[in-house]
């Protein structure tokens, strides 16, 4: 075991602190499109779930725009995020190291959600909420998208 073998699950980590759906959708966006995963990724296999994944990713992009939206540091927001990074950070990983890249991945979600949440905090102070938000979703979704494209294969 690397961390260059974990990149992937350490990078998806990264993308969770910020949008704990973004990187379930991301990935189910990835099976739908007949990309494979290197770690086991059962659960995105079944079409309730992969297409819930991604319905959830669009909703967390829309309610974080609205003004009664939670800190990403509550404790729901938080647990979202270790579900969420643990799942992608084990199918990000190579085969055989998906208790690994879960681990990664959540250990980079949690801590990071603290420092993305003060980045959008003085975002906002500049820029507004909805502004700031656009433009977080637009980086996380583009990271996310480019780290599951770079870590899946066709099947």
């Amino acid at each position: 075991m690397t961390i260059r073998s974990l990149l992937p699950s350490i990078l998806i980590g990264a993308v969770a602190s910020a949008r704990s759906m973004t990187p379930m959708a991301t990935l189910a966006t990835a099976r739908m499109a007949g990309r494979d995963t290197t770690g086991t990724l059962a659960l995105l296999d079944r079409p309730l779930f992969k297409y819930g994944a991604v319905a959830m990713g669009v909703g967390e992009l829309v309610g974080d725009k609205m003004k009664s939206a939670p800190d990403r540091t509550v404790f729901l927001g938080l647990l979202a995020r270790v579900m969420s990074a643990g799942i992608a950070g084990a199918a990000l990983a190579p085969e055989g190291q998906e208790k690994q890249g879960a681990a990664v991945a959540v250990a980079t979600a949690v801590p990071l959600a603290y420092l993305t949440l003060e980045g959008r905090k003085q975002a906002m102070a500049r820029i507004g909420q909805t502004k700031s938000g656009l433009i977080e979703d637009a980086l996380i979704v583009a990271a996310g998208a480019a780290i599951v494209a770079l870590a899946t294969r066709p099947q």
